[in-house]
């Protein structure tokens, strides 16, 4: 779970800039204000990224911001960002997500603040698998979304409750990620995720099923 300072500013700074670009592409962008965005406008499909991975050593977390089945066969979940292919994904139902970014000044600097829930009356896909076959799958550094379906501990749910705070390297003076999400599983079980970072640092994961 180690990460080099380096990798991890290298990695909040893409966030930083995929988010403002997002933004700005969807063409809503004003300095300093409040910014409505939804999960379509992000550059991502799921929470999931090379050596920042949301485990409790257990089992690992992996939200969705987009339908997994939004994910190219081919593309390489660990690396996060899929700019510009993953905004062609625009889920007929609408988008799982909604809520906005603050910003001030430059947008390419990342917004100061972000803020997503699930859309009323809509679930957020929330996967997990053992953290175990998730190590041994990431060994060669890649993960798609069809080795991802194919380990043999994948537990299917949806959220029917996910609030995100993000306030992101760059932009922020206090930097963090804070999730909170439950809902059920497949087989019907209950499950709750909790995950906080600060300071491009994870803090705390909780998962628990029922």
């Amino acid at each position: 779970m180690g990460e080099s300072m380096q990798s991890i500013t290298n990695r909040l700074l893409r966030l930083s800039f995929g988010l403002g670009l997002a933004l700005i592409l969807s063409g809503v962008v004003q300095a300093a204000e409040r910014v409505p965005q939804t999960s379509n406008d992000l550059p991502f499909y799921a929470r999931l990224e090379a050596g920042f991975i949301h485990t409790d050593g257990e089992w690992a977390a992996i939200a969705f911001y987009r339908s997994p089945g939004c994910v190219r066969d081919d593309f390489n979940l660990l690396d996060f960002f899929d700019i510009p292919l993953a905004f062609g994904c625009r889920p007929a139902d609408g988008p799982y997500m909604e809520g906005f970014g603050i910003y001030k000044g430059d947008p390419m600097n990342g917004p100061i603040q972000s803020r997503l829930q699930n859309v009323p009356g809509q679930t957020v896909p929330v996967w997990f698998v053992s953290w175990s076959d998730l190590q041994t799958a990431i060994v060669d550094g890649v993960l798609t979304i069809g080795e991802l379906e194919g380990l043999s501990s994948l537990l299917v749910g949806e959220a029917t409750f996910y609030t995100e705070t993000l306030h992101p390297y760059g932009a922020a003076k206090q930097t963090m990620l804070s999730i909170d999400a439950w809902g059920y599983l497949e087989d019907g079980r209950k499950f709750a995720y909790q995950a906080t970072e600060a300071h491009g640092l994870l803090r705390h994961v909780r998962i628990v099923f029922d």
